[in-house]
């Protein structure tokens, strides 16, 4: 990314269920769905939204060998989107272990998300 327009940070929390996937695309959807870009297209190559460039830094607790990108992905519906998962976000108790939430244990997974946006 040569220019780097704009960056936004998200948490997300999966209370239930110890769904990192859940977690990080709360988190992703927490940074990026209380804004609007109207002048970004303005500024882009030939003014086309695709060649808007997405960056995401995920700091992710644990199981990160369970995190499904494909539907992180799925929350940023414009540019070539690329990814860095790194160590970080927080494991901590939610207080109360719920099996029909398909809760393994009491455990809420707390991911952090930076989505760096520019072209």
């Amino acid at each position: 990314m040569n220019k780097v327009m704009f960056i936004e940070i998200g948490m997300g929390i999966d209370l239930h269920g110890q769904d990192v996937t859940k977690a990080a695309v709360r988190a992703v959807q927490n940074a990026i769905h209380h804004n609007s870009m109207p002048g970004l297209r303005s500024v882009l190559p030939d003014n086309d939204i695709n060649q808007m460039k997405v960056h995401v830094r995920l700091a992710v607790p644990c199981d990160r060998d369970r995190l499904d990108l494909d539907a992180v992905r799925e929350e940023l519906p414009y540019g070539e989107v690329s990814f860095e998962v790194i160590d970080g976000g927080m494991l901590t108790s939610s207080g109360v272990v719920l099996t029909d939430k398909d809760d393994k244990n009491d455990l809420a997974y707390v991911v952090i998300a930076s989505v760096e946006v520019g072209y």
